[in-house]
């Protein structure tokens, strides 16, 4: 049974394909698989995109709490109620509340037409969260939770894919940014790890 050549071994263990040994016979390192180019301004990128996730996240804990129609917090004393006045009846929220999904909803198409990395974030849970507290005070949260819920999930959900979808066009463009300076980069400024041939 024939033996492989010591350079066709090589050239397999370059390709990745070499025992668990981590040394040459010679004692050199094998070539390491590339790591994909990254600089801080990706990483913030990555970070970024991964945020609008955890805004959803919140809505959805929220949204739990609210489906209980919050019976977890204290309520207020007749006092605080005088104090505050009378609400805004339940239907002048739901009319609030559509206004608020429409401009919401072509605001972020606006920007996703536009290329913009701008987003509301935190901001749109504040409105939603508002929302919420309305109906509860109100005493129609029964009537109206998945209004707010379908709401809430379809603009998060077109702005999470707006900044994610912009935030890998950036990433993109970095990359290829660096990788341009690599391949400009001096050839002995790199590691002659490959074999000869």
């Amino acid at each position: 049974m024939e033996t492989a050549s010591p350079r066709w071994s090589e050239l397999n263990n370059t390709m990745g394909n070499h025992p668990p040994e981590s040394r040459r016979k010679d004692g050199s390192h094998y070539p390491q698989p590339a790591k994909p180019l990254e600089n801080d301004k990706i990483r913030r990128l990555r970070a970024r995109a991964n945020r609008t996730l955890y805004v959803m996240s919140l809505f959805i804990a929220l949204s739990i709490g609210a489906m209980r129609d919050f019976d977890f917090l204290p309520s207020f004393s007749p006092r605080i109620h005088l104090l505050l006045g009378v609400g805004p009846s339940a239907g002048m929220i739901s009319t609030a509340l559509l206004i608020y999904s429409f401009s919401a909803t072509i605001l972020i198409l606006s920007r996703m037409m536009s290329g913009s990395g701008s987003s509301g974030g935190f901001m749109q849970l504040g409105y939603l969260a508002g929302f919420y507290f309305f109906y509860h005070f109100s005493g129609a949260m029964d009537e109206n939770f998945w209004a707010v819920f379908a709401a809430g999930m379809t603009i998060l959900g077109l702005e999470s894919y707006q900044v994610w979808t912009w935030c890998k066009e950036e990433i993109r463009i970095q990359q290829e940014i660096l990788a341009e300076l690599e391949r400009n980069r001096p050839k002995d400024d790199k590691p002659d790890d490959w074999p000869h041939l």
